[in-house]
């Protein structure tokens, strides 16, 4: 039996065609994020936040204390009144001590309820937040503006658009005009802005600052918390299963799927979402609670509102988007079994550091001096003998004056016996103001005897009327 083959031909390969470059983005581009109206519980805090944070900021720069700003740090004079207090460069430990105090408590609340900072008051989400409403109030609402960038440019469009920039700009410049107004005099900038005699460095800060919130709040918006904010990065390292943050209970929402209203959803084999997108719409960095945390939910409680209205309509209970721990969602705990939960070593130890900061940084400040002393000794003649043998020491003293009204200072010099001082009146020094004055201290010959060729320490007492006083240290130098 003979057998049959298949024969194999060689086919020639073609050449290959010379190769053509091909451009591939790296990068997907961003679809813009229309932001859907929202009200609720949730909303009303965020808007009551707003409120509480601009007034604070655009009125502090104008309130004042005993006739000085409640609030200007004045870096030409290198002097900052806060609330009250005035301080100076040598009090940067106190400026250290409150940013110890505010990355605690940033860790301490992140610890327990995630990102509470980004959703209710960090400034950009402030600052969107009006920028939104200003587009809502010109533009509409989210289809009416998806439908307006969609037309042809004509007068509704360009007057709609212009009125809309024109007022985030004007909200722009009255923000860096109130930011520089913490670092120069505000009625003072006030009146150089309106005769056009403002320095040029105080209107460079004007204009870099309302460029800033016109361009973060009105264009970048959900790109700076998602790409240059670094707390987003590190947040997964301060909270865990037990932190209350933002989840979709999937155990009682899936499968989704659309239902008439006021329907048995189970009969029909659906959980209790209607798979609407709402929570999409409205959340303001475009993202899906659905699909779990994620680092660009900046904690704003928007899809819980909208979920809780579709719920009400639906004739469901609320509470399909909530706060949550993943252990109270996953165990289905109480709420009140979740707070209890919340007192866990890592919270326990950020609220004992945040409890110890901001105590030290209390009490300091309710035992700070009124006044400061500042003691040189004169480098240039160490020492020098005046009448009958006697060694005279010549200090130059400094005293900031830190209240609020003129004080006469009393000196006082100890440590050696027979140690006197000259002039011996006091020094007037006018209210947050600095006076110095050169004294002598003199050590009668008689007691140099066995101290000649030696350093010594002595003390400085300054008191003021009301007998605060304070204690510097100096050495009295004695030749051989």
């Amino acid at each position: 039996m003979t057998q049959k083959t298949i024969p194999i031909q060689p086919v020639p390969v073609p050449a290959p065609a010379a190769a053509e470059p091909a451009l591939v983005s790296m990068y997907e581009a961003q679809a813009k994020i229309y932001p859907r109206a929202v009200s609720g519980w949730f909303n009303r805090w965020r808007w009551t936040l707003v409120w509480l944070t601009q007034i604070i900021f655009y009125g502090l720069p104008w309130a004042s204390w005993n006739g000085r700003p409640l609030m200007l740090f004045d870096l030409e004079a290198r002097r900052f009144d806060v609330l009250g207090l005035v301080l100076y460069p040598q009090d940067f430990i106190y400026l250290t001590a409150l940013l110890v105090i505010s990355a605690m408590a940033l860790f301490f609340f992140t610890a327990v309820a995630g990102r509470l900072w980004c959703g209710y008051a960090c400034p950009q989400t402030v600052y969107t937040e009006i920028f939104m409403w200003v587009e809502h109030r010109i533009e509409g609402d989210r289809l009416a503006r998806m439908r307006l960038d969609k037309q042809p440019w004509g007068w509704p469009k360009l007057w709609r658009k212009s009125a809309k920039h024109a007022a985030w700009a004007a909200i722009g410049l009255y923000t860096g005009f109130s930011f520089v107004g913490y670092f120069v005099p505000i009625r003072t900038l006030a009146v150089e802005l309106a005769t056009f005699s403002v320095s040029p460095w105080s209107l460079f800060w004007v204009l870099f600052y309302g460029a800033a919130t016109y361009g973060n709040a009105g264009f970048m918006r959900e790109q700076i918390c998602k790409y240059m904010c670094p707390y987003a990065r590190f947040q997964s390292a301060m909270i865990d299963a037990d932190s209350m943050i933002i989840t979709y209970d999937a155990q009682r929402g899936d499968p989704r799927g659309s239902r008439k209203r006021h329907t048995d959803a189970r009969a029909q084999g659906l959980g209790d979402c209607v798979d609407c997108t709402l929570c999409v719409q409205v959340c303001p960095t475009g993202i899906d609670i659905r699909n779990g945390l994620q680092n660009e939910c900046i904690g704003c409680a928007a899809c819980i509102d909208v979920c809780n209205q579709v719920m009400d309509k639906m004739g469901s209970p609320h509470g399909l988007i909530r706060y949550a721990t993943e252990n109270g969602v996953a165990r289905h705990l109480s709420r009140g079994q979740m707070l209890r939960r919340a007192l866990r070593p890592r919270v326990l130890i950020y609220g004992t550091i945040l409890l110890a900061v901001g105590g030290a940084f209390v009490a300091s400040l309710a035992l700070r001096s009124p006044f400061r002393v500042e003691v040189i000794k004169d480098r240039s003649a160490l020492a020098r003998l005046v009448d009958d043998g006697a060694v005279e020491n010549t200090y130059r003293i400094s005293i900031t004056n830190g209240g609020s009204q003129p004080q006469r200072y009393r000196l006082a010099a100890s440590g050696l016996a027979g140690l006197a001082l000259s002039p011996a009146e006091g020094l007037d020094v006018p209210p947050q103001q600095t006076a110095a004055v050169t004294v002598h201290l003199t050590l009668p010959q008689p007691a140099t005897a066995g101290l000649r060729g030696q350093s010594h320490p002595i003390r400085f007492d300054i008191r003021d009327a009301g007998d605060a006083q304070v204690h510097e240290r100096s050495v009295f130098f004695v030749p051989r």
